[in-house]
Order: structure tokens, then C-alpha cells, then sequence
């Protein structure tokens, strides 16, 4: 294989749910100052899946629009990552699979390791497209963040999946040089398998995540990483806003650069725009950054940009990206937006029943309500099976 071959992101899509409670709205309920959510978390609002909306639904809604523009002929893999899964065992992305209606003749898995498993699954793809130029490989990344009700951690909760179509020659980035890795077992964020939300301690998982932001990036450079300099901007994962701006502040530190409030709106203001209206979403939040990046800075074409990817336990990675020439055609701006847009507001008392909505877990049959505005929905349950359909 030609070493010269170029290998990335051919296309980006994502998609939310339906339903959105606004900061402003969970503020009065608890009779919090809303500067708390907006300044010192960096969210305004957070969007909340209907009742018949979960990473599946969420997960074919976003690879949509890209089979539909490039067709499903040569994509061989497809590769779900979440830490939301709907079954311990049968991959979330056959559902998805079957909802696309994509050919039989491909390998469907799922990944997981917190909120970095996409990039996993990225790498996965790279691979792959390496071994056979010819092919397509679709990453999806789609995750419900869930809090206890009225916990610190309930007003970064959110829901998102991003999907990525991977290829050689890509339209939008090529992914380059080497990977920074860093690897530490630390219990700063989990959900056991008997809980439906997560635990988390918060400050733990703060030291713990730019502990990670500091060893990714020595790594990266000591195998001949690009200079800091050389970086346009650097996407973050974001479990809320503010720890980016957080996160890249002690990279500056660390590296010696100059780190005042200009260079960091510079360099992170463009990547924010969409997670802080969705809240976290896990997996997909690191691309929901990358899209708002591309989107919103004008002056990428040619340039590097950096991702660093963070999943709790913890795995952590910095990777380089350079953004190919003509990238701003392939964008979809207009459908992103109107994603965000769309969505239908709640007040609060409406958010916590569906937060509190439960699916049975006897075996019993249950029809959901029809809620979502997306293209699919999660339809019933029925002898211990997940029923789902085109809405």
C-alpha cells in the first residue's frame, strides 16, 4: 500500500432529538442562578430524546443523509461506538443497518470505552480503508447522557449521534502523522450495568481528563507530532463547554504558548457552538465539535486541526487532522442547523417524566408513544425484542 495514501473524513452528518430544555428553564425549576449553566458550564440548553428515541433511532437518522448522498454500494463495515448500548449482546448498529436498508454483505460491530470509543472506531475505519482503498466504512458515534434528576451532573446531560463516512482521497480531512495515547485506570466516571444513569466524580474527572490532555499531547509530540503552533484549532471532547477552554488553557501552559482569553476564543469559539445547545453527548461530542469547526472557521482549507478525544476509566488520544481544499462544499450546514433548530421546547415537568420514563424489562409488551419528529422511532417491545421502524 502506497504510503502517500490519503485516508479521513469523507462526510459528516449528526442529529438530535426531538425535545430541548433550555438552561434558562432548569434554572427557575431549582431556583439556580442561570449564570452557573451559562458561564461557568458553558451550556444554554440540552436536548432531551422523546419517549421513542434512543441511540438507534438517533444513529440511523444521522447516517441518512450520508447514504443518501454517496450511496451504500461500498460501504463493508459499519461501526456503532456508545457507552448507551440497548443490548449486552447483539450490536446497536445491525438495527441500524437494517433501518438504512444497507446491503447484507457487511461486517457490523460496537465499541465501547467511554466518550473516546469513537475515535476507536475512527482508527478502526482508517485501518481498514488502508488495507482496501476501495471501500467505505461508516463510524457512528450516538449516545444519551443520563444524570440523576437534580444531581450536579443533571445540566450537562444531552443526546447526539454523529455519523462519519471514512474513505481514501476524503473530501473534508485527511488524517495525519501520529497519534498521542495515554492510558490511566482511575474511577472518575461509570455506569454498572444496573444503572441507567452514571457516577461520577466531578472533580476527579476534571483532574483526570486534563491529566490526560497533558500526556496525550507529550506522547504525540515525542513521536514527532506537529508543533502546537502549527494547530488552527483543537476540538475537544466536551462534556461541557468550559473544560475545553480549560483544557487548551493548560496546553498552552504546558507548551510555553501564550494562553490569554484572545488566543483561547481564537482557537476553541468556533468549536463550540453546537455541543453547548445539546449538552453532552458522550461519544458523538467530539465531532459535533470537529462540524462546528468547519463550519464556523473560514480559514481552515490546508490547515491542521487537532482532536482530542477523552473517555472516562480512562482512554484518551490527541490526533491531527488536515483539512483538504474544497471542503466547504461537502458541508451541511443548513441540515445541522435546522437539526438544533427544530427541536421542540419542554418545560421542566415535562423532561422529568421523560426522564423518569422506564421500558419494561419483564419480557411484557409495550407500544411507545409516537413522539420523535426524526425519520425512525423505537415502535415497541415486545418478547424481550426492540421493535423498531421508519416513522
Amino acid at each position: 500500500m502506497p504510503s502517500e495514501l490519503a485516508v479521513g473524513i469523507h462526510d459528516l452528518s449528526f442529529r438530535t432529538t426531538s425535545f430541548v430544555l433550555h438552561h434558562s428553564e432548569l434554572a427557575r425549576h431549582n431556583g439556580t442562578d442561570v449564570a452557573k449553566y451559562h458561564k461557568g458550564l458553558g451550556q444554554r440548553s440540552m436536548s432531551v430524546p422523546a419517549a421513542d428515541e434512543d441511540i438507534v433511532t438517533m444513529a440511523a437518522a444521522a447516517a441518512l443523509p450520508l447514504v443518501r448522498r454517496h450511496g451504500p454500494d461500498r460501504i463493508r463495515t459499519v461501526v456503532l461506538a456508545t457507552e448507551s448500548s440497548v443490548d449486552q449482546s447483539k450490536a446497536a448498529g445491525v438495527y441500524v443497518h437494517s433501518l438504512l436498508g444497507l446491503p447484507p454483505h457487511i461486517r457490523v460491530v460496537e465499541v465501547k470505552q467511554a466518550c473516546y470509543g469513537a475515535t476507536a472506531a475512527l482508527q478502526f475505519a482508517a485501518g481498514l480503508v488502508h488495507q482496501d482503498p476501495t471501500q467505505h466504512v461508516l463510524v457512528i458515534a450516538s449516545d444519551v447522557s443520563r444524570y440523576d434528576l437534580d444531581s450536579p451532573g443533571e445540566a450537562t446531560q444531552g443526546a447526539a449521534a454523529a455519523a462519519m463516512l471514512v474513505s481514501a482521497d476524503p473530501a473534508l480531512l485527511e488524517l495525519s502523522g501520529p497519534s498521542g495515547l495515554y492510558t490511566a485506570d482511575v474511577m472518575d466516571f461509570w455506569r454498572p450495568n444496573y444503572r441507567a444513569t452514571a457516577l461520577v466524580d466531578g472533580k476527579k474527572s476534571v483532574a483526570a481528563y486534563l491529566d490526560a490532555v497533558e500526556n496525550t499531547w507529550r506522547d504525540y509530540r515525542q513521536r514527532g507530532g506537529l508543533p502546537l503552533e502549527e494547530f488552527r484549532s483543537v476540538c475537544y471532547h466536551q462534556p461541557y463547554t468550559r473544560l475545553a477552554f480549560k483544557a487548551h488553557r493548560a496546553l498552552l501552559e504546558t507548551y510555553g504558548a501564550r494562553a490569554d482569553e484572545e488566543t483561547l476564543h481564537h482557537a476553541l469559539a468556533p468549536t463550540t457552538g453546537y455541543n453547548e445547545v445539546v449538552g453532552n453527548s458522550y461519544t458523538a461530542s467530539l465531532y459535533l465539535a470537529l462540524t462546528a469547526a468547519l463550519e464556523n472557521c473560514r480559514d481552515l482549507e490546508g490547515r491542521a486541526v487537532g482532536l482530542f478525544s477523552y473517555g472516562s476509566g480512562s482512554v484518551a488520544e490527541f490526533i491531527a487532522a488536515r483539512v483538504r481544499p474544497g471542503y466547504r462544499s461537502h458541508l451541511r450546514a443548513d441540515e445541522h442547523q435546522e437539526a438544533v433548530n427544530t427541536r421542540q421546547s419542554v418545560d421542566c415537568e415535562t423532561y422529568r417524566a421523560l426522564h423518569r420514563h422506564t421500558l419494561p424489562t419483564d419480557g411484557s409488551s409495550y407500544e411507545l408513544p409516537h413522539q420523535t419528529r426524526g425519520p425512525f422511532r423505537l415502535a415497541a417491545l415486545r418478547d424481550h425484542q426492540r421493535i423498531y421502524e421508519a416513522a
